[in-house]
């Protein structure tokens, strides 16, 4: 196996290498590209503080331009025998540019490649999370306001409560999202540090210009302390995975509404039958399995910040071997949230909504509070009109008024949906 630590004395018994290599290759093709990317900067650099003659460098970065159109196009791999990204990269340059393509791990460590790589891998993830994020919240948006003057049942504890709203219900979870993109909005500001030039965790005696790679790269700014640029390796993807969470608990409880609402004993939503499934024995069922498996997916990725809690946990300072595993965790978690997002975008756009639910008999109490509440409007102390309502329900003598003024900010008849849009894009431009 082509390895860039490789002695010639050295041989790696095939277990151990097998082990030790896991499922770095999978995870490893991902990063292909953020690894040239980050190659490119690195070479600039040692061009311009005289690291390298500057016919070399330029050279180097033509020869890196054609590996990443080849990754662009799909034309790369890692070959079989090569251990890992950074080996690939620089075995292909090598063999196109000779000996000049051995010079661009000066000042570097596959420590530092790896933490970048990341980085950039993450920030794209973020970016990424975020259009998926802002296309199932102006779904919301715009179902909300479709289906504003839509009354069902409001629930506290489970139980019949108080009037509610498709607006407010689905208004709801677009609030829900803009927290959650803030959160997200913090981790990407944390993927946003630049690594490289720490080398192995303690620096380099080349006069390495950081500050360049990092705006060459795009990065907002540095990682300081080059121990502490290690150290951030698996906390950055912590950041994210508890970012992750957040949108996925979202995810997870509108999922079980919809479950809810769309049974037979609730009945206030339905889907085209074609988004829905069917039962081997029982030709009436139409099961919510997207909305199931969107709770059961969500539910395990707000597992995934404990999982690297666990990995991190008692590491001392420095590097550890432990830390590839971190790929392997938080990798497919951002591909099934994003599409967990883009199933939930698809449900939302054929949502259909049944009207004039609070109807039913069976919601007569629910307007309970809206009778007190006009007695107390018509002069009656509060606790007195709680009691005479109370008798009411109880000798059977309630009379429902069906009629709902609610007009204060967030309420059924004053959604504040401007306000939360608002709120939301100004937080979508900060990355």
């Amino acid at each position: 196996m082509h390895k860039l630590w490789q002695k010639k004395s050295t041989v790696v018994a095939a277990q151990v290498e097998q082990f030790t290599v896991g499922r770095d290759l999978e995870f490893d093709i991902l990063l292909a590209a953020y690894d040239v990317q980050g190659s490119m900067a690195h070479v600039q650099m040692l061009g311009e503080a005289g690291l390298m003659l500057p016919e070399h460098a330029a050279l180097a970065i033509e020869a890196l331009q054609q590996i990443q159109e080849e990754i662009a196009a799909g034309q790369f791999e890692i070959e079989a025998g090569v251990e890992d990204i950074h080996s690939q990269v620089e075995l292909l340059l090598t063999r196109r540019i000779g000996d000049i393509g051995k010079m661009i791990h000066s000042g570097r460590s596959r420590n530092d490649q790896v933490a970048v790589d990341i980085k950039l891998f993450l920030k794209d993830a973020c970016k990424d999370i975020k259009a998926e994020v802002s296309q199932v919240f102006e779904l919301l948006i715009e179902k909300s306001n479709q289906f504003k003057e839509v009354l069902i049942p409001g629930y506290t504890h489970l139980q019949v409560a108080m009037p509610s709203s498709v607006g407010l219900w689905l208004g709801a979870y677009a609030e829900s999202l803009v927290d959650d993109l803030s959160l997200l909005h913090t981790a990407y500001r944390l993927c946003d540090k630049n690594p490289l030039g720490s080398g192995a965790g303690y620096g380099s005696s080349f006069p390495l210009n950081r500050k360049r790679t990092a705006e060459l790269l795009g990065f907002e700014t540095l990682h300081w302390n080059s121990v502490y640029a290690q150290m951030s390796r698996g906390k950055t993807e912590k950041f994210v995975a508890n970012a992750m969470a957040t949108i996925a608990a979202t995810l997870s409880r509108l999922s079980m509404d919809c479950c809810l609402y769309l049974s037979q004993n609730f009945g206030f939503i339905a889907f085209p039958e074609e988004l829905t499934t069917g039962s081997s024995i029982m030709p009436h069922k139409k099961n919510p399995d997207v909305f199931e498996l969107i709770r059961g997916k969500c539910n395990r990725l707000q597992s995934i910040p404990n999982e690297l809690n666990l990995l991190l946990s008692n590491l001392p300072s420095g590097y550890h071997r432990e830390l590839q595993l971190t790929k392997e965790i938080i990798f497919p978690a951002i591909a099934e949230l994003i599409a967990c997002l883009q199933m939930m975008s698809l449900m939302l756009t054929h949502i259909q909504v049944k009207d004039q639910v609070l109807e039913d008999e069976r919601y007569r109490y629910i307007f309970s509070v809206e009778v007190l509440n006009e007695l107390v409007l018509q002069g009656v102390p509060f606790r007195d009109a709680y009691r005479q309502v109370a008798e009411q329900i109880a000798q059977g003598d309630f009379q429902p008024s069906r009629s709902v003024q609610h007009s204060h900010e967030g309420s059924i008849g004053n959604l504040c949906n401007d306000e939360i849009v608002h709120t939301f894009r100004e937080t979508a431009a900060l990355f």
